[in-house]
């Protein structure tokens, strides 16, 4: 066993059970290094304290752990699992992970989950809007979409081919004559009762038939409304379903990577390169392509040297880094996000992870690694994209390290690792003398890093002198300064 950890920690390791759990490694500040999983925790958390890994990056790690926890589960699924939430939750330092820089948009239909008879003003007539948050019963919503545009491209084209409205409540009750958008045809002008509520609410169900795909269904409805009222000569009405239909026509040419057989649909493609990676998600929305979104992870490599040297694991069984990367991605993100009866996958992925996502969701899925027609045309587009926006990432870090070496060389400083190079820049700002502040901005890793920025209250000074301001503010980040070094 290992010289370096304390005794009570190797009995902890040579007291845990055979049995399928997750381990996490703390370090002695009390932060998560890494977060694993095991089909047994005792053969697989006693091989990272057995053999002496040298100065490799699990070497590095192990030296690190002061603290152990683990929880035993009842199967490698529930353990699968629960790696991905912690891993989610606690940023681990050698785990790769997915940082959600913020959540999914839904388009909304406003009550039509609970429209019904009774009902009065603005209720009556159900308003399609943006919408980004948790969901909830008294409306529809659909998505989630890879993003607002591609939210409020939908949104324009309900306003083209069914004429909903898309205005406040507050706007809507007050109304006296109709809006712009019905002049130039983009709303049925509900506000001043120029449509029956019937008539509307039809509209709002060949909306919401379209959204889920039913296109067929939707224009076969239209087609008899039109010709009903043809046999009753009601000309006018027949000419505007007959309006809306090639509105609708021309909406599902426009679509051209659209696939009745697939209505809801993900796309995921993997690349890997220069020790970083792109996750690359295309959306597919009741048959139509909504666009994609990129995604890079962290701790690339730090997570597949650890994986390589899990001695447990055989050699036959260790999944390249492109599988591992997709994986952490499908766990992490399905953790809050609807899951399609369908995944396009640019590689194998597991069939225990297909399997906790269907008992985590509670909705049947299938993961598909080699599809044809249609579905590899989509695979095809989502590995061209990964490769694109990964290229742009190695392209920008590549400028920005060059920035910062030419920083340093107009300040004629020449640090032992560009890559840790560290500016804090203070000024001092006040309002004629008083409510006096200090604040810090942070250059490192060769970028500005916002999280860092702090603001500092300024006491006990003449008014308006900023280079005592500027004395107390640097004396103070001295201190924090030496005290933080000194603890290292």
């Amino acid at each position: 066993m290992s010289e370096v950890h304390s005794e009570q920690l190797l009995s902890e390791v040579a007291a845990l059970p055979a049995l399928p759990g997750v381990y996490r490694y703390f370090d002695a500040e009390g932060q998560v290094l890494y977060v694993g999983k095991a089909r047994n925790l005792k053969k697989r958390v006693a091989n990272y304290f057995q053999k002496n890994h040298g100065g490799t990056r699990i070497g590095h790690m192990i030296s690190k752990i002061a603290r152990m926890e683990t929880t035993v589960v009842r199967s490698e699924a529930e353990a699968l699992l629960l790696e991905n939430n912690l891993i989610k939750r606690l940023d681990p330092k050698y785990n790769i992970l997915f940082r959600d820089d913020k959540s999914y948009p839904y388009l909304k239909i406003t009550g039509a989950a609970t429209q019904g008879a009774g009902m009065q003003g603005a209720a009556t007539f159900p308003r399609v809007a943006y919408y980004r948050g948790s969901v909830d019963r008294k409306h529809s919503y659909f998505g989630p979409y890879p993003s607002a545009w591609a939210v409020k491209e939908s949104i324009l084209m309900l306003q083209k081919v069914f004429r909903l409205r898309t205005c406040e409540d507050t706007v809507f009750n007050n109304r006296t004559r109709p809006c712009l958008l019905y002049q130039i045809k983009r709303c049925s002008g509900p506000c001043v009762d120029l449509i029956e509520p019937q008539a509307y609410a039809q509209d709002v169900a060949n909306a919401m038939a379209f959204l889920e795909g039913d296109t067929q269904t939707v224009l076969a409805g239209l087609e008899a409304r039109m010709m009903a009222h043809a046999e009753k000569l009601e000309f006018e009405h027949a000419a505007e379903l007959r309006n809306q239909m090639s509105a609708l026509s021309r909406v599902l040419h426009q679509q051209t990577m659209d696939n009745p057989s697939d209505k809801d649909v993900d796309i995921l493609a993997v690349k890997v390169q220069g020790g970083k990676a792109c996750v690359n998600l295309a959306m597919v929305r009741g048959g139509r392509h909504l666009g994609d979104r990129a995604y890079f992870p962290v701790h690339v490599e730090d997570a597949f040297a650890i994986h390589e040297q899990e001695e447990d694991v055989p050699a036959a069984l260790r999944q390249s880094v492109e599988v591992q990367v997709l994986e952490a991605f499908i766990a992490q993100h399905y953790i809050g996000v609807p899951l399609p009866p369908a995944l396009i996958t640019s590689e194998p992925v597991s069939k225990a992870l297909v399997d906790a996502l269907i008992e985590q969701t509670g909705s049947k899925t299938a993961a598909v690694h080699n599809p044809r027609e249609q579905r590899r045309i989509w695979l095809e587009m989502a590995v061209k994209n990964a490769g694109i926006q990964l290229a742009r990432l190695l392209a920008e870090e590549g400028s920005q390290q060059a920035r910062t070496r030419a920083l340093t060389d107009a300040l004629d400083m020449a640090p032992d690792n560009l890559d840790t190079f560290r500016i804090e820049c203070f000024d001092i700002s006040h309002t004629a003398g008083e409510s006096t502040q200090a604040s810090c901005v942070v250059f490192h890793h060769h970028k500005m890093q916002n999280s860092e920025y702090r603001r500092y209250n300024i006491n006990g000074i003449t008014p308006g002198d900023d280079y005592a301001a500027m004395r107390q503010v640097l004396t103070h980040r001295s201190v924090v300064v030496a005290r933080r070094d000194a603890i290292d």
